[in-house]
């Protein structure tokens, strides 16, 4: 199996303390897309007031999905990630108005339910990493009317986690807890490091909206 760095780091949050900088290279060496297409999915189905909209990025890292949306007018961020070192990185673009550390999937989400006009995560969700059982809070802390984007990995080593994930979403949306806005499959979603894969390995993009109370 083979995870990026993002997924990497939520892993093995003391191989983030000793190597942030690198993990930031190693973005650009990859080609990693992700945080970009979530950015645009969002932005697409957005039609709110970019200026106060309350954006949560969860497993936020050193910001990378933030400045995409900041790049597209959303100027309200709060952050969360496992690692102290990605946070500091974070805190340095000046982006977010607060970050907080916390473990998905060992720790509650640190903020107040209801409380997000959209919420995103990117490179936590996947096999090996953070557990599906964390989409429920994604949903929780969403404002009713709230977007929740999320991404994961669209590899052969990544079938039985996004199979659970989706079972999960559309168990979700039989319960009118959200509605399905948009889903988007790529196939160029970063570079494959193994000589095993093809050039790139492939992702997906969801986005949700929650139900309104």
């Amino acid at each position: 199996m083979r995870m990026s760095c993002a997924e990497h780091l939520a892993k093995e949050p003391t191989v983030a303390l000793l190597t942030p900088l690198l993990c930031v290279q190693d973005v650009g060496i990859l080609e990693y897309r992700a945080p970009s297409l979530a950015a645009e999915l969002l932005s697409a189905a957005y039609r709110g007031n970019r200026d106060t909209a309350a954006v949560l990025d969860v497993a936020c890292g050193t910001g990378l999905v933030s400045s995409e949306l900041h790049n597209m007018g959303f100027r309200n961020f709060f952050g969360v990630d496992g690692s102290h070192a990605m946070l500091d990185i974070a805190k340095r673009k000046g982006l977010y108005k607060e970050l907080k550390q916390c473990m998905l999937g060992m720790e509650p989400l640190p903020v107040q339910a209801g409380s997000f006009d959209a919420v995103v995560t990117v490179g936590a969700l996947s096999a090996g990493n953070v557990p599906v059982a964390v989409v429920k809070e994604l949903w929780q802390v969403a404002k009713p009317g709230g977007y929740v984007c999320i991404t994961t990995r669209g590899d052969v080593d990544n079938l039985k986690y996004r199979t659970e994930l989706e079972n999960t979403f559309d168990s979700m949306v039989q319960d009118a807890l959200w509605v399905q806005v948009d889903v988007r499959e790529v196939e160029q979603w970063e570079r494959a490091v193994s000589n095993k894969e093809a050039e790139h390995i492939p992702g997906v993009v969801y986005l949700y909206r929650k139900s309104s109370d």
